[in-house]
């Protein structure tokens, strides 16, 4: 999980904050909230590799922060939209190729 607070208030500022998230789009993270995006890892391994892209596209201004959480975890999470709960899609399964 990667959730960030960068500035948007330059042209400039809106210009990098676009493209990180275009990184992460790219790098397989679908956004869970504007500034929540989410990637499901089979391993602790594959999760590292893609912390260590999220952090060479870190920009200069703001706040990012990566969290890695288990399967389980994400599992036992309650999302609401409204007053109504709605249950969360499983992470899709991914194919890996060595």
């Amino acid at each position: 999980m990667v959730f960030f607070d960068l500035p948007v208030e330059t042209k400039e500022d809106r210009k990098i904050a676009t493209k990180f998230r275009k990184d992460l789009l790219k790098d397989g993270f679908g956004m869970f909230q504007f500034s929540m995006y989410l990637r499901h890892c089979h391993s602790q391994d594959n999760a590292e590799v893609h912390a260590r892209r999220v952090k060479a596209v870190l920009p200069k201004k703001g706040m990012v922060g990566i969290m890695t959480i288990t399967d389980r975890q994400f599992g036992l999470m309650e999302v609401f939209y409204g007053t109504k709960k709605e249950t969360l899609n499983p992470p899709s399964q991914q194919l890996e190729l060595f």
